[in-house]
């Protein structure tokens, strides 16, 4: 499993919160409504950012782990849980390797983080090691466009748009990467949503959910070490 080194956006950072802002106002709110929808017990949230899923958390949810290796997004999502409504818990961590032992959280939450960890792959097979069998994915991303050309201009705009958008690749075909790492797709709406003009590349969303399937084996099982 390749390992993440320390996540430092600083402009970035502070353009995102900015940016998150007029999103929110737009329609992105209601997304993040639909993603925790019927959620019950402990949740682990991979890429937590500046909160803002916080205050959609369903009064079933026990707990929540969110993980944030971005300082300034993680004091501010450390803001943000003192007012959720559930017991939010804001810590340092990166995707692929997850400060969580196996089979521990009823659900995992990936809100618009799947297309800016270094190794996709690796991200999603945490998630699936810290769910427990029978348990749920949420998922929320911008992605490869359906259509060949909206999928050539984001390989072209690929090639700068990681250096100014905190690594996020906008070609990332992530539900088939959800599927190839043994989770079951039991939901997944393809829609636009380009808040500003700039936003085109990653105009491309998916929202959806996904299960671990109950007879999976935990793939550290019989590992040494």
């Amino acid at each position: 499993m390749a390992e993440q080194t320390a996540v430092n956006h600083p402009i970035f950072a502070r353009f995102f919160e900015r940016l998150s802002e007029k999103e929110e106002r737009l329609g992105q709110a209601e997304h993040r409504r639909q993603l925790l929808a019927g959620l019950s017990g402990g949740v682990i949230e991979v890429g937590a950012g500046n909160g803002l899923n916080f205050k959609s958390y369903p009064a079933e949810v026990t707990h929540v782990l969110a993980v944030e290796p971005e300082p300034y997004l993680r004091e501010r999502a450390r803001e943000a849980a003192a007012g959720a409504p559930v017991p939010i818990e804001v810590v340092d961590g990166v995707a692929d390797r997850l400060p969580a032992s196996g089979a521990s959280f009823d659900v995992g939450v990936a809100s618009l983080v799947l297309c800016s960890v270094p190794d996709q792959g690796a991200a999603i097979a945490e998630l699936f090691r810290v769910i427990r069998p029978g348990g749920e994915l949420r998922f929320y991303e911008h992605v490869r466009g359906d259509g060949e050309r909206l999928a050539r201009f984001q390989d072209a705009a690929t090639f700068v748009w990681p250096t100014f958008a905190g690594g996020c690749h906008p070609n990332r075909d992530t539900a088939a990467a959800i599927a190839a790492a043994g989770f079951s797709i039991e939901s997944c709406r393809r829609f636009p949503f380009r808040p500003c003009f700039f936003c085109a590349p990653v105009a491309p969303r998916i929202l959806g959910g996904a299960r671990r399937p109950r007879d999976a084996r935990d793939p550290a099982a019989g590992l040494g070490g």
